[in-house]
């Protein structure tokens, strides 16, 4: 073999190896469309709402690749079914091109509850969206604070900021309501229990203000109110009125206090003449 080509003369050798190398290269080159189907394109079909069974199916059927890209999570959707696509659909592509998807997850995932209470109530909607919680019911409660969170509500319950519930959850909301422009007198709250007194307070849109205890208190609620502020009546004797939402502050003993029973209204001085 080697002897038939060192009989040949160089140039021929050189002419031969160059006709050789042209006839690879163009054979490689006429072969390349067809290996990587240049020029043959074809429609991406629509499979946005399928489940990603369905639609991996459907792709790999006309010579797509699949691959989950991403994941989200919409409690509108079903369950591991195809959000978004890409490419889009009707969109032409080369055959053996990869379609990304991205799948609604099959779990909420969880999210961590922020801390509410003092925002205004626009804000909080706009927080609660971006979170993906939805707003449940929303109550009005007397007090100054109008327009402000004093409550966040998971489930009926008070939810601590840093607890992990799932997203899509519905957090319902406390709001200050402003104080009434109803009076009602001063209740009297001494000699009640505080359980007792904060029960009263709640049902008359009354505010427990600053709680003072007198000596050593295990059980606050059975605790009982040994004085208030403001008081049932003033020092001429005249019943002090109040209006929802104002507060009261309670001082507080495990000592029950003595009630005067003769506690009734002083007469007003007169002026006779």
């Amino acid at each position: 073999m080697f002897q038939f080509i060192t009989k040949r003369s160089l140039i021929v050798n050189i002419l031969v190896a160059a006709f050789l190398a042209f006839a690879v290269f163009f054979v490689f080159f006429q072969l390349l469309d067809w290996i990587t189907k240049h020029g043959d394109y074809i429609k991406v079909p629509e499979v946005k709402g399928k489940s990603i069974d369905e639609a991996r199916k459907i792709l790999n059927a006309q010579g797509f690749e699949v691959e989950v890209q991403d994941s989200v999570y919409y409690d509108s959707l079903p369950k591991l079914s195809v959000v978004k696509q890409s490419p889009d659909p009707e969109q032409m592509v080369k055959i053996n091109r990869t379609v990304y998807l991205t799948v609604n997850r099959a779990q909420p995932p969880m999210v961590t509850m922020p801390n509410f209470v003092g925002q205004p109530l626009r804000s909080v909607e706009m927080q609660l969206k971006t979170l993906g919680f939805k707003l449940g019911d929303t109550t009005f409660k007397p007090d100054f604070a109008v327009g402000s969170i004093l409550e966040q509500l998971y489930n009926g319950s008070d939810i601590k900021p840093g607890t992990k519930i799932p997203m899509g959850s519905r957090i319902s909301l406390v709001i200050g309501g402003g104080v009434q422009d109803i009076e009602m007198a001063v209740p009297d709250l001494v000699g009640m229990t505080f359980g007792e007194a904060r029960v009263l307070l709640e049902t008359n849109g009354l505010l427990l203000g600053a709680v003072v205890v007198d000596g050593v208190i295990t059980d606050s609620s059975s605790a009982f109110v040994i004085q208030q502020n403001p008081p049932r009546r003033d020092e001429e004797g005249r019943p002090i009125r109040i209006r929802g939402g104002q507060l009261m502050d309670l001082w507080i003993s495990k000592q029950m206090p003595l009630k005067d029973s003769t506690d009734k209204p002083k007469p007003v001085a007169r002026n006779d003449y």
